[in-house]
């Protein structure tokens, strides 16, 4: 009868084969903590927001537009049975919104008794940056932002870190009506 070697250790013997020919993988001599972020453009500038702060992301939806309301309250839509108010960032900061519909995005707060669409010009996606690169000071921060803004995270750009609670609590944001 033939000697015949089972799957299974033909397997080990592979295994075997490969961990003494692997090459290791490089030593990370540092290991840095980073803080995570959606990051978005609003009237040029970019900035980023906590991942905490933001629960969802939509494409610019439908809306109903309301009567007697600031110009910078789009309307309100209905997102998945709820009555979401849209509110244009951009425009309630007074600047000149350019980019093209189909790019703007909308970033959907819900938390405590706060539910709001705030339409961005872009989102750039999750953001990650280390620590320490953070600053409170914010440059070249616009007077407008700077209320809402609770530092920076300095790399190849600025990245301004809103703050959309101060925004929350801010009563020029709270009074819609004309």
């Amino acid at each position: 009868m033939k000697d015949t070697t089972h799957p299974f250790d033909l397997l080990q013997q592979l295994v075997a084969r490969c961990r003494e020919q692997a090459i290791g993988l490089p030593a990370q001599e540092v290991v840095s903590e980073t803080w995570s972020g959606v990051g978005f453009r609003l009237a040029g500038q970019s900035m980023v927001a906590a991942m905490g702060e933001v629960s969802e992301i939509l494409h610019e939806p439908r809306y109903t537009a309301l009567p007697r309301v600031k110009s910078w309250v789009r309307g309100v839509a209905n997102v998945r049975g709820r009555l979401l108010p849209i509110i244009d960032l951009s425009r309630f900061f007074g600047a000149t919104v350019s980019t093209p519909r189909k790019q703007r995005r909308v970033l959907v707060l819900d938390r405590d008794e706060l539910f709001v669409g705030l339409l961005v010009d872009e989102v750039l996606g999750m953001q990650h940056f280390p620590v320490n690169t953070f600053s409170i000071e914010a440059p070249d921060t616009v007077d407008a932002f700077k209320p809402y803004v609770a530092g920076a995270y300095v790399r190849e750009q600025v990245s301004l870190v809103f703050n959309f609670r101060a925004l929350a609590r801010d009563q020029s944001f709270l009074d819609v009506a004309i």
